[in-house]
């Protein structure tokens, strides 16, 4: 039977139970998202201010589509980060199908997503959502992240599994996720940044990226 991401998992908690999810607060677990961070040089911040005023720019005229936040936002900002550039390769997604309980029950949703090297999931929303927004679609981020287990098999070594990542935005707002399917499955969030608030946010965003960059490859 397949159903809806949203119509069989409508909460957190469930997802959580349901995945066999555990949140973690752990900074250790999750240092692409607030240590060791890289210093943008000159030239990164300025195509950075140049990006945010372009972006104020439109989004001061009226609320963004899902398009218009990639165009805008989201792609000049993994450009700036490298994420264009090899070893990465770039697909579109619309759907994942996520199975349970033996193949007894598929879930499948449909959200916009562009994939990185099969590591990174960037999901992009339309502006005119609540301010909430990022966190509307956790449940089919956390989805897309367990649907596609990264692990790897050493030659003559134990498998051991690589950490996947999300960046969820409706150009207002952006959100990190990192999972790990280990026995115990742990995911964490960052904090929710605000490009519209500071330049210093957006900053902030591109070393997050840049580390994670780092942690993938």
């Amino acid at each position: 039977m397949t159903i809806a991401i949203t119509d069989a998992i409508p909460t957190l908690a469930e997802a959580e139970q349901r995945f066999n999810l555990a949140r973690t607060e752990d900074e250790a677990f999750f240092p692409e998202g607030q240590s060791n961070l890289l210093d943008l040089a000159g030239t990164e911040q300025t195509a950075l201010d140049e990006l945010r005023r372009r972006y104020l720019y439109q989004r001061s005229l009226g609320q963004l589509l899902e398009g218009t936040v990639m165009l805008l936002l989201v792609s000049p900002l993994l450009a700036i980060a490298g994420f264009y550039d090899p070893p990465f390769q770039v697909r579109a997604e619309e759907s994942v199908q996520l199975t349970l309980n033996d193949g007894e029950e598929v879930l499948q949703g449909r959200i916009d997503v562009l994939v990185l090297l099969d590591q990174f999931w960037v999901v992009v929303l339309e502006s005119k959502k609540t301010a909430l927004s990022v966190w509307t679609a956790l449940l089919q981020t956390l989805a897309y992240l367990m649907a596609n287990p990264q692990i790897d098999y050493p030659e003559g070594g134990t498998a051991s599994h690589r950490p996947s990542f999300g960046m969820v935005t409706n150009g207002d707002d952006i959100l990190f996720v990192k999972l790990v399917q280990t026995e115990s499955r742990r995911y964490a969030l960052s904090r929710v940044f605000a490009p519209l608030t500071s330049r210093q946010e957006l900053y902030s965003v591109l070393q997050i990226l840049k580390r994670m960059s780092q942690a993938i490859v």
